[in-house]
């Protein structure tokens, strides 16, 4: 039987994070990852050979991932900003045009605001809201490391720094409400409440406050909420976490896949599928999952609720860009999130729609250009890359008819970009090696199979609030750290479904071998 001090389950990017962080901290680990390869959602790609780019078929952007955690890893991770934040293509008076909001929004921003809405009330507005967000932000962001602060604690702080509304506004009510009340223009309040249903199947108005809970996370990242991009790509990150596991002696299997688990008072023990069939056991003192919950469920025998993935993925290689019909330099408008059909009722819409089993004519869907901010992405193809993120899209959609229902939501997420090109996309495409247009689609059955995540949910699950309630049982580390599994004294979750998990951000992993060194350390 293989021994380790510490078995960590999954080879993505928490399950790297786990791994260094417990063996700089001098525990014997040992890495089991399913696939052929490690980094799970965070891996470069050539999609489309012969041509050399290399996309990340999944994850793309870095907004959760500390500084402070970074250089706890010893990893050298170059970060770059986009230019550009957003930009909104719609029709006004039968007139192409499209809102362009800065990075950090001036001149611009205020005439496009102005252009787009007709006065300068919602960028006013613009301006309020999202002042008291960055305040909420940097209250926030510290409750995402170390042991869970309480609620109470967390909202004095946020109303110390940015007021009460904000904390009411977000974390109280529907956001849905706030949006409605805070701003006047369709389109306005679309581009804000995307950040709440990005993978997240929900109504804004569902008084769950999932969609609230979802917009929090892709707002108060490294204390800025800002989305930056990793040079080299998503893999990147990836090469650094496996170089430098292994450096500090990491042991990494690949292609072995955890059936079963056992625990004692004494140890874990694991059965495990290597990729040509032969079953393998490990024993270890602490087994730090890396998975989804479901799946830790199924390795004990109990019974997996499987969540809900919501979104479709498309990876394009194009020749050019192509034109947009409002004129806009598509080198400005794509250097940033296009936002497509994404009108707040667009979106109330399509969630009705697809609760109720159908897929829209036209997705609510998001675009952008990787390569403009990283050209490093495209290995010297003189082209570039667009990554398309379709929203409300179920994986119950896709379990009846898989491939068809692909191709649907596909062409339902690209129709809405073709809405507002100036010319045919696929005369911009290029063509692989079968003379075929470079496109890559992945549905949540996609992501289930190829990531191993549970219905492909790229969260493991509903994302829950980054803190304890006020009376919520914290009497273990497991608890304090929010990593524990009920029932369980060995085994702690590692990956996004961790309590301040999601996102590619280190912080389940981390947050793992924290709960296990103050474990240890009260055994010693």
């Amino acid at each position: 039987m293989n021994q380790a001090d510490v078995v960590v389950v999954g080879g993505g990017h928490n399950g790297l994070v786990a791994a260094i962080l417990a063996a700089q901290a001098g525990r014997r680990v040992t890495v089991l990852e399913r696939a052929d390869h490690l980094g799970g959602a965070t891996v470069g790609q050539v999609l489309f050979p012969p041509h050399p780019a290399r996309l990340s078929r999944y994850s793309y952007l870095i907004a959760l991932m500390p500084d402070e955690l970074i250089r706890r890893l010893g990893i050298d991770l170059t970060l770059t900003s986009r230019p550009v934040s957003s930009y909104t293509p719609v029709k006004r008076d039968g007139r192409a045009t499209g809102l362009l909001v800065e990075r950090q929004p001036g001149a611009a921003t205020e005439a496009s605001f102005a252009e787009v809405t007709g006065s300068g009330d919602d960028f006013r507005a613009w301006q309020q809201f999202y002042g008291e967000v960055a305040d909420l932000a940097q209250a926030v962001a510290p409750a995402l490391s170390g042991p869970l602060r309480r609620r109470q604690h967390v909202m004095d702080g946020v109303i110390a720094d940015a007021g009460e509304q904000i904390w009411t506004d977000l974390i109280e009510e529907p956001i849905g409400d706030a949006i409605v009340r805070r701003f006047r223009d369709d389109a306005v309040r679309g581009i804000v409440a995307t950040d709440a249903l990005i993978g997240t199947h929900t109504s804004l108005f569902d008084p769950s406050l999932l969609a609230n809970r979802c917009f929090l996370y892709h707002l108060i990242g490294r204390g800025t909420g800002e989305w930056l991009v990793p040079v080299g790509g998503m893999g990147a990150l990836t090469e650094q976490l496996a170089d430098h596991a292994r450096q500090v002696g990491v042991d990494i299997r690949c292609g072995v896949d955890v059936v079963a688990v056992a625990e004692d008072a004494e140890a874990v023990t694991i059965t495990a599928r290597n990729s040509d069939g032969i079953d393998n056991s490990w024993a270890t003192e602490h087994l730090l999952a890396a998975v989804a919950p479901a799946v830790v469920d199924r390795w004990f025998g109990r019974e997996a609720v499987v969540p809900t993935g919501a979104q479709i993925k498309v990876n394009l290689l194009l020749n050019r860009l192509p034109r947009l019909a409002s004129g806009a330099d598509p080198a400005t408008a794509f250097a940033g999130t296009v936002h497509l059909e994404e009108g707040l009722w667009d979106l109330q819409a399509a969630h009705s729609i697809t609760a109720g089993g159908s897929l829209p004519a036209v997705l609510p869907s998001e675009v952008y250009c990787h390569s403009l901010t990283d050209p490093s992405i495209l290995g010297g193809f003189d082209g570039a890359t667009l990554t398309l993120f379709g929203l409300h899209t179920p994986d119950t959609l896709f379990r009846a008819n898989p491939q068809a229902s692909r191709l649907r939501a596909a062409e339902a997420a690209l129709g809405a970009l073709q809405m507002h090109l100036a010319e045919p996309l696929l005369d911009c495409l290029a063509r692989d090696a079968n003379d075929q247009p470079c496109v890559d689609i992945s549905s949540p059955l996609d992501i289930e199979v190829s990531v191993g995540m549970p219905g492909g949910n790229i969260f493991h699950g509903d994302l829950s609030w980054p803190w304890l309630a006020d009376d919520e049982a914290a009497d273990t580390p497991a608890q304090r750290y929010g990593v524990e599994i009920a029932g369980s004294e060995r085994v702690l979750l590692a990956g996004a479904g961790t309590r301040r998990g999601g996102g590619v951000s280190g912080l389940g992993g981390a947050a793992a071998v924290d709960a296990l060194l103050e474990m240890t350390s009260r055994t010693a």
